[in-house]
């Protein structure tokens, strides 16, 4: 049983590296704005020259729950060294009603009602939690769908931060 845990664990980095444009150049992330739950506008020009984790996530999700604690560890510990981070919520309601949950699940970073342009533009993906990292230069590096643990988000974050 432990044979297939190595070859496992191989196949999803080669497939992160994959997604993280070792094919071709990375694309360029579209222009968003959206406002957090405290109506403070974000776009994606404010965040060029950090690196944004966009996570796609809602409330009555329970592997995107699971991870917001890694996320919010991550964004505490790397917001002051160039990270950026907006957990874009896919829940049908409003700012307001988002509030409790923000509280409950001790989200640190800001959090923002997705829109349909932005899912449209951004396609994460049939399947939530889904995970989009845009580089310093604004560019799409990486596509996640799945839980994305601390180790595989802090690789991440501390590449494109020395980039």
């Amino acid at each position: 049983m432990k044979k297939w845990l190595i070859p496992g664990f191989v196949l999803a980095l080669a497939g992160i590296s994959l997604m993280c444009g070792a094919q071709g150049a990375a694309p360029q992330a579209p222009a968003f704005e959206l406002y957090d739950t405290k109506g403070q506008a974000l776009s994606l020009d404010q965040f060029k020259g950090q690196v944004l984790v966009l996570n796609f996530w809602a409330t009555w999700c329970p592997p995107c729950r699971a991870e917001i604690p890694d996320f919010a560890s991550v964004y505490d510990e790397y917001k002051d060294k160039g990270l950026a981070m907006i957990g874009v919520s896919l829940d049908n309601m409003t700012e307001e009603d988002l509030g409790p949950y923000i509280e409950e699940l001790a989200i640190t970073y800001p959090v923002a009602l997705g829109t349909e342009k932005m899912v449209d533009d951004y396609k994460p993906g049939r399947y939530i939690p889904a995970t989009i990292v845009i580089d310093k230069k604004g560019r799409i590096r990486t596509r996640h769908t799945g839980v994305m643990g601390r180790e595989i988000l802090e690789r991440l974050v501390l590449e494109y931060i020395k980039e």
